[in-house]
């Protein structure tokens, strides 16, 4: 599986889904800010030379919640993180989409700018957006004791990356007692203490470019 090193968030959300499903992997490096990504070789692979991107026997996909409904699919012994049934399974897909559609691009809006483009301050609109994901994340939370349902899934592995990211930027989640409570028990995900490391050097990354 090739990533940006453990501190980008879909790469990490990929990581923690293939140790829920068991499989033994490999873990190459694409240094963006290097541009491996546009190497030749990386092209030939994934056009859209984005990480992660998952090399399996031949085989090529990326885009990390793809990448996780496959892993799990096809290696995990059994189908607790994606469900089989058809409704348990929607149900996942659909936090899945609210990560990959709303959630993690809110915090990428935040984020990008500051370390990419000189910005030095979080705009109040980008704010008050991501707290409104928040708002949502905790509605979700205080109906099942996991991000869809109650075990954990791939919908946690993808969510929990994004969040931890976040907050190791400096997010205030007082206000949001249900997300406070899925954060500390997503301590005990597959890869949690990977994601971990990963997110604080992202966080360090993006507040020391902040006032």
């Amino acid at each position: 599986m090739s990533s940006n090193n453990l501190t980008h968030a879909p790469s990490r959300g990929a990581y923690m889904a293939a140790k829920a499903a068991g499989v033994q992997f490999e873990v190459e490096i694409v240094d963006l800010f290097k541009k491996e990504q546009l190497k030749e070789s990386f092209l030939k692979k994934n056009l859209q030379h984005c990480v992660p991107t998952l090399e399996d026997d031949g085989f090529v996909l990326w885009e990390s919640r793809a990448i996780a409904s496959y892993l799990v699919d096809k290696y995990a012994k059994d189908d607790k993180f994606y469900p089989k049934d058809l409704q348990r399974r929607a149900v996942v897909n659909q936090r899945l989409y609210f990560d990959c559609a709303t959630f993690y691009p809110r915090i990428r809006a935040i984020c990008y700018p500051i370390l990419w483009l000189g910005e030095t301050e979080i705009k109040e609109s980008l704010k008050k957006e991501l707290n409104i994901s928040f708002g949502h994340l905790d509605q979700f939370l205080g109906e099942t004791k996991w991000a869809a349902g109650d075990h954990p899934t791939i919908a946690d592995t993808s969510l929990f990356a994004s969040v931890s990211s976040i907050l190791e930027v400096g997010w205030d989640i007082s206000s949001y007692p249900n997300v406070q409570r899925w954060v500390e028990q997503c301590a005990s995900l597959p890869g949690a203490d990977e994601n971990s490391e990963g997110a604080k050097m992202f966080g360090a990354a993006v507040r020391k470019n902040l006032k």
